[in-house]
This record gives structure tokens, C-alpha cells and sequence, in this order.
């Protein structure tokens, strides 16, 4: 990879991210920590807003801005792959925007670059998801979001009826099955319910806020443990 090609794959990982280490980087783009500290120490010499420091992590400063992108044949055709997955498995909504910004995408290909994406042989066949796992998809997601708690009530495998009230913090797909991972208020722990298993869904009125101990990244964390010590 050229230099040139580097530096703008650097400002690229870091403008997408909160934070990027310099072992990220490095792994990224297949060259030493030394190379990613000296080629973001050119960036900021060049005036690009480039926060933060080695060993730390960087971010890119507010305001930055680079000029309109132009996709390549490949990436047009994974996000073409992407869409038409989302069009079977997402809910509706998240598959229409998807939609419509691949779109935008695809109309500022030349000619002979959007038929190759179009022609990507990748697809997704509808297979009549439930439309009610998909509203409570739409429904939980936005939640997320927005930081509203939602009440479900709740069928488990185990036959067993419950009313809880959760905040929840992301909608995880398992190849068949949509799972909602979620901070329970009733239990005071982190809990995880089959969106196909909800029998009844309502968003509240009353929001939340990140607290320690009950953020996804905790649930995330806790989760890497519990692996590592399986495996130990």
C-alpha cells in the first residue's frame, strides 16, 4: 500500500471510531506500531485534527470533514450483500433506510461498476420471518436508542410466565433467532430474551442513563470473562 493510500485509511479507521488504539491501527492496515505513530504524527503536523496520544488511543477532532467518497466495485457489492440480508432479516423500517442508502451509493457508480455490484451473487430469500418478531425488533432497537425502558411480558423455553421491565441495550441475531440483551430491573441483572419468545412489548415513557455495572460494554466484558475462564 502506498503512504498516500495509508494516511488516508488512518484518518478513515480513526473518523470512524471513538477511540483507536495504535495496535488496532496497525493491525488494520499490516504495519508496525512505530509506522502508525510516526504517520499520525505527520497528520497533525498537516493540520488534520487528529486527538489524543501513543499508548492512549486517538480520535478525530469535531468538525473535520472529508470531501464526497467513491466506493469501489467491492464495496459496493458487500454493502449490495449487506442490504439484501437486511431485507429478510431486519425489520422493516431498518431495511428500507438501508435500502435507500444503498441507493445514494449505487447511482454515483459508473455504469460498469454498479451492474458488477448489482450482479453480486450473494442472497438472502425471504423466509416469512414472524411479523411480530420483527415490530418488536423496531420497537426494541429504537428503545436502545432512545434510552427507554420497555415492560415485556414473557414466555420462556422453560414454560415459566414473567412481567419484566429492562433497559435494553442491543438486538443480537443468531443466524435463526433475534435475541434482546438487556439490563433487567426486576432481576438486577443482565439478562438476555428471545424477541420470539415476547408476548406482549411496550416502550415506557420513563428513560435511562449509562451507570456502571449495566452498560452493554459491561455485559461484554463479563461475557469475555465467563469465555476465558471456560476455556482455562
Amino acid at each position: 500500500m502506498r503512504r498516500a493510500d495509508r494516511l488516508f485509511h488512518i484518518v478513515q479507521l480513526i473518523r470512524g471510531r471513538r477511540l483507536s488504539t495504535a495496535a488496532l491501527l496497525a493491525e488494520r492496515l499490516e504495519v508496525s506500531e512505530r509506522t502508525i505513530y510516526r504517520d499520525v504524527a505527520d497528520l497533525q503536523h498537516q493540520g488534520v485534527p487528529i486527538e489524543g496520544e501513543a499508548g492512549v488511543g486517538y480520535r478525530m477532532g469535531a468538525g473535520f470533514e472529508l470531501p464526497p467518497l467513491m466506493f469501489t466495485q467491492a464495496e459496493a457489492g458487500a454493502l449490495l450483500a449487506a442490504v439484501r440480508l437486511a431485507q429478510a432479516w431486519f425489520d422493516p423500517a431498518l431495511a428500507r433506510e438501508a435500502e435507500q442508502a444503498l441507493g445514494k451509493i449505487l447511482s454515483v457508480l459508473p455504469a460498469g461498476a454498479r451492474a458488477a455490484a448489482e450482479s453480486q451473487a450473494v442472497y438472502a430469500p425471504t423466509l416469512g420471518q414472524d411479523p411480530q418478531v420483527q415490530q418488536h425488533l423496531q420497537q426494541l432497537r429504537e428503545a436502545a436508542q432512545t434510552r427507554h425502558k420497555v415492560r415485556l411480558r414473557y414466555h420462556a423455553l422453560s414454560d415459566e410466565h414473567s412481567e419484566r421491565t429492562l433497559r435494553p441495550l442491543g438486538c443480537f441475531f443468531w443466524g435463526q433467532v433475534w435475541t434482546l440483551a438487556a439490563w433487567c430491573e426486576t432481576r438486577q441483572a443482565f439478562r438476555s430474551f428471545r424477541l420470539d419468545r415476547m408476548t406482549q412489548l411496550e416502550r415506557l415513557d420513563e428513560r435511562f442513563r449509562d451507570e456502571a455495572g449495566k452498560t452493554l460494554a459491561d455485559l461484554l466484558r463479563e461475557v469475555g470473562a465467563q469465555a476465558r475462564r471456560a476455556r482455562a
